[in-house]
């Protein structure tokens, strides 16, 4: 029984070799070397990244998990992203919170203006 198995094990590494190495066959070929992955970045250049956008990306796998500098080019990109959009927001709410000041302490301006002058939807209290 030892040497059936023997053989047997002998036969299929043999067998995993030849078709490894290509087993010297009409053309000669050996088989081509795997393309590593690349990340394909889906993220748009010309609009700001959307939920969607991010939930479609893929970085692909190595031997040992991620590529680092996909990863890592993902994340500053998405930082950076983040970054502007927070900029935006302080800005807007700057502007908005200008806007108010100026409304209640002068009172005056177009805004002031039709707001005073504009009907209540509200009925008088009696």
């Amino acid at each position: 029984m030892f040497w059936f198995l023997l053989i047997a094990m002998v036969v299929v590494v043999a067998a995993v070799t030849l078709a490894v190495v290509g087993g010297g066959g009409d053309d000669g070929a050996v088989l081509p070397d795997a393309e590593p992955e690349h990340l394909v970045d889906p993220l748009p250049e010309h609009r700001p990244v959307t939920r969607a956008d991010v939930e479609a990306l893929r970085i692909p796998v190595v031997l040992r998990g991620y590529r680092m500098a996909d990863v890592d080019d993902v994340l500053s990109r998405l930082g950076a992203e983040l970054a502007e959009r927070d900029a935006r927001i302080a800005e807007l709410q700057t502007t908005l919170e200008h806007s108010r000041k100026r409304l209640v302490a002068g009172g005056q301006g177009p805004a002031a203006q039709d707001a005073a002058t504009e009907p209540s939807d509200e009925e008088p209290r009696r």
